[in-house]
C-alpha cells in the first residue's frame, strides 16, 4: 500500500526494511498496514459504539468496572493535573470508563478518548490500548510511534489487566496530548499505570472469589521465569478446606498451573511442595474441637458429645486416642 506524507513515508520505509522481527513497534506498524489494511493518512475519528452497545459492553464487565473505580480515581489524582486522560478499555479496545478534567473534556472527546470509542489496533492501528491488547504487556506509544498521523500528537501509556482465569480482560491507559510531555514524566506515568493495573487485577480477583481466603504468593519461588511472566498480582484463592480454587496469571506462572490444573482441586500444601502427615494433621484438627466442647460444658462428656452430635462412647474413644482427660 503506497503512503504519502512524512510520517507515512517513515512507516513505509521501516516496513520495507523488514525491521519487524527486531522492533515490536515496526511489527505493529506492519500489522496495521498489511493485516488490517489501514492508511496512516486516515483522518477519521475513532469509531464509536451506540449508547445501547456501550451499555451492553459495560454490563459484561460490570464486576471489573465496580472493582476499578477507586483505583481509577487514585490514578487520575496522580496524573490529572498534568492534562492526562485515564481510560479503562475492554479486550476489544472499547473505552468503558474514563477520568478527565472537565476543562479538557472537549479536547479528549475530539481525539476520541471517550467512553464508547474503539481503540483496537484493527481500527486505529498502532496505539496504546490496541497494541497493548495484542502484545499483552505494558507499553508506551509516544507521539509519532502511532500509526495514524492524526494520533501523533498523543502520548499513550497502557498496561493489561488479566482476569481470574489469567486471560486478558481489559487495558488501562493514560493519554496526554501535551507537547511538553517529557520522557522522564512518561516513565513516572508508566510506573503509575502498571501499579494501577495490578491493583485492579487484585481487587477483581478478590471480588470474584469473595467467599475464599486470598493469599499472596511468595515470589521468591519465581526464580528462572522469564521477565514477561513476572508482571502482575501473585494471588491464590483457597476455600475453607484449604483447597486451591483460583490463581492469578502471575501465580499460575510461578507454580506452572494451567486452567485444567485448577479444575482438579489440590491442597494448598501440595501446591507449596510441602509433605503432610495426614494422620497427624487430622488429629491436630480434631483435638482442639474436643477440648473446646469439653471446656464449654465444664468437662461433662455427655453434654460435650451431644454438642458435637456424636455418641458418648465415640467421644470417649477419641479422648483416649488423643490422650485427652476431662
Amino acid at each position: 500500500m503506497p503512503f504519502s506524507g512524512h510520517h507515512a513515508a517513515k512507516i513505509e520505509a521501516a516496513i520495507a526494511r523488514d525491521e519487524a522481527a527486531r522492533h515490536p513497534l515496526v511489527a505493529s506498524w506492519q500489522r496495521s498496514s498489511v493485516l488490517h489494511e489501514l492508511d496512516p493518512g486516515n483522518c477519521r475519528a475513532p469509531a464509536r459504539l451506540t449508547a445501547q452497545e456501550l451499555h451492553e459492553a459495560q454490563e459484561r464487565l460490570g464486576l471489573l468496572i465496580h472493582a476499578s473505580e477507586s483505583s481509577l480515581d487514585q490514578l487520575y489524582l496522580a496524573v490529572g493535573d498534568a492534562g492526562c486522560s485515564v481510560v479503562l478499555a475492554d479486550k476489544n479496545g472499547v473505552a468503558l470508563a474514563r477520568r478527565g478534567a472537565q476543562q479538557d473534556d472537549k479536547t479528549f472527546n475530539k481525539w476520541g478518548l471517550w467512553t464508547g470509542a474503539v481503540w483496537s489496533e484493527q481500527s486505529e492501528g498502532t496505539n496504546g490500548v490496541g497494541t497493548c491488547i495484542i502484545e499483552e504487556r505494558p507499553l508506551t506509544i509516544h507521539k509519532d510511534q502511532h500509526f495514524h498521523t492524526k494520533n501523533t500528537g498523543l502520548s499513550c501509556t497502557a498496561a493489561p489487566i488479566f482476569d481470574h482465569q489469567g486471560d486478558l480482560m481489559a487495558v488501562i491507559d493514560v493519554s496526554s496530548c501535551r507537547a511538553d510531555l517529557t520522557a522522564c514524566f512518561s516513565r513516572l506515568i508508566s510506573i503509575a499505570v502498571v501499579d494501577t493495573a495490578r491493583r485492579i487485577e487484585s481487587d477483581h480477583f478478590s471480588s470474584w472469589f469473595s467467599g475464599a481466603r486470598i493469599l499472596l504468593v511468595d515470589t521468591g519461588t519465581a526464580h528462572g521465569l522469564p521477565p514477561e511472566s513476572l508482571r502482575g498480582a501473585a494471588l491464590i484463592a483457597v476455600d475453607q478446606d484449604d483447597l486451591v480454587i483460583g490463581a492469578t496469571r502471575y501465580a499460575r506462572n510461578i507454580y506452572g498451573l494451567s486452567s485444567a490444573d485448577l479444575k482438579n482441586l489440590r491442597p494448598l500444601s501440595k501446591l507449596r511442595g510441602q509433605e503432610v502427615d495426614q494422620a497427624r494433621q487430622y488429629a491436630t484438627a480434631e483435638r482442639p474441637v474436643i477440648q473446646q466442647a469439653l471446656a464449654s460444658t465444664g468437662g461433662n462428656v455427655s453434654a460435650a458429645a451431644r454438642a458435637m452430635n456424636i455418641s458418648r462412647a465415640t467421644l470417649h474413644r477419641k479422648m483416649k486416642r488423643l490422650n485427652i482427660t476431662k
